[in-house]
């Protein structure tokens, strides 16, 4: 049985439940709306709440265990939070820029890259070269580490912002620094 079918059924059931038990016509129709969206919101609720209870303390690092993509997630909900504009590129064909943040003329091109390892020079490249494709005139590359000396010399050079593991706390302040 279909997953919509037996929300379905729940809502008959739950509706003819509550007629049963002594409530008017409007307030079973009511219930028979409610009920199945409940049961259907739970799992949601409940991951929500226990995602809550195993919020990182203020000396561990939230990204620890990210996945590449759930870090991009973290680093666009920042973003949205200091109230730019955010687009999410696909996966391939994005030509090095991850995230679009801010409006134009000022537009950010940001490779996130979440890695166990130092972050080196090809991730500036591919930024400082995806920029111009994305209609973007700034760069950035944000880590959840740190940054290899030729990263740190090819940024300089280009003018990509750098933002490792330790500069993230301040990460909404860049990047209303440089969307203005």
């Amino acid at each position: 049985m279909s997953r919509l079918k037996r929300y379905l059924v729940l809502a008959v059931l739950a509706g003819v439940a509550a007629y049963l038990a002594g409530l008017d016509l409007i307030a079973s129709s009511l219930a028979a709306l409610t009920v199945p969206a409940a049961v259907a919101a739970a799992p949601h609720f409940l991951r929500g709440v226990f995602h809550g209870v195993t919020t990182p303390a203020p000396g561990e690092d939230p990204t620890a265990a990210m996945s590449g993509r759930e870090f991009e997630d973290h680093i666009a909900r920042i973003a949205r939070s200091c109230g730019v504009p955010v687009i999410m590129t696909s996966v391939t064909g994005d030509w090095g820029v991850d995230l679009i943040i801010g409006n134009r003329p000022n537009r950010l091109a940001v490779q996130c890259k979440r890695q166990s390892r130092p972050v080196g020079a090809a991730a500036v490249q591919e930024v400082v070269a995806g920029a111009p494709m994305q209609d973007c005139t700034r760069t950035m590359v944000v880590t959840n580490h740190d940054f290899t000396a030729a990263a740190r010399k090819l940024a300089e050079r280009h003018g990509c912002e750098l933002v490792s593991g330790r500069d993230l706390p301040r990460l909404r302040s860049i990047i209303r620094r440089l969307t203005v």
